[in-house]
């Protein structure tokens, strides 16, 4: 393997970070506030409101159901308008935050739904506003099932990013697609998939760390 092989790798890990990265943090930004009206518009939610809980949960099963790589190419005209462009690690920020964002909601949603009932009713009869219980109450007690849902939706996000190499996405992907495959460089190939799978498991012990500290019943125990 030359250098500049080796190089393209590097380079590739470094816009494979700021796709996911980037990408996670603006599908955080959209679906923890999705996730929280999830909840609490729900049946036993602080807030219930039928209509509304069955229209945001209509528009995220829909793009949850569409592939990624359909999605991908469906809203090539919206990734133009918002990146100015259709290829490169940029404009894969787009459709991988619109795929993620409602993956995200939904395990928002599931998180909140684990937290215990009696600590919701005992803010209420404290007199906690619906902004308090969902900031101080449900987000804050539900920490350690959402740094679980961070470090999922990570690995998810890579793996969209990857698969986005197919249609002129960098990273990673772009370089295992267009050496690896097309060229018919087995080497790079494997390479390129070790890497990925040494980021996966980098985060995932990471996640499990961050997960232990946050977890009172660890922390207590």
């Amino acid at each position: 393997m030359n250098e500049q092989i080796i190089g393209l790798i590097w380079q590739g890990i470094a816009e494979t970070f700021y796709m996911v990265t980037v990408s996670t943090v603006f599908a955080y930004l959209i679906g923890i506030p999705l996730g929280v009206i999830l909840n609490i518009t729900g049946t036993n939610g602080i807030r219930p409101a039928r209509a509304l809980n069955l229209a945001v949960g209509f528009i995220i099963n829909v793009i949850r159901s569409v592939p990624f790589l359909i999605l991908l190419v469906a809203i090539l005209p919206f990734t133009r308008l918002i990146a100015g462009t259709t290829i490169g690690s940029t404009a894969t920020i787009v459709p991988l935050v619109v795929a993620a964002a409602p993956f995200v909601a939904r395990m928002v949603e599931s998180s909140l739904k684990e937290v215990d009932a009696g600590v919701i009713e005992a803010a209420k009869a404290m007199g906690s506003s619906d902004w308090q219980i969902i900031w101080k109450v449900l987000l804050a007690e539900a920490r350690p099932s959402l740094a679980v849902g961070g470090v999922i939706a990570f690995t998810t996000i890579l793996g969209y990013s990857a698969m986005a190499g197919f249609v002129g996405g960098g990273g990673l992907g772009a370089i295992a697609v267009n050496y690896g495959y097309y060229r018919y460089k087995t080497d790079v190939m494997l390479i390129t998939v070790a890497v990925l799978v040494i980021i996966v498991q980098v985060f995932q012990e990471a996640g499990i760390y961050i997960v232990n500290r946050l977890d009172k019943r660890i922390n207590k125990s």
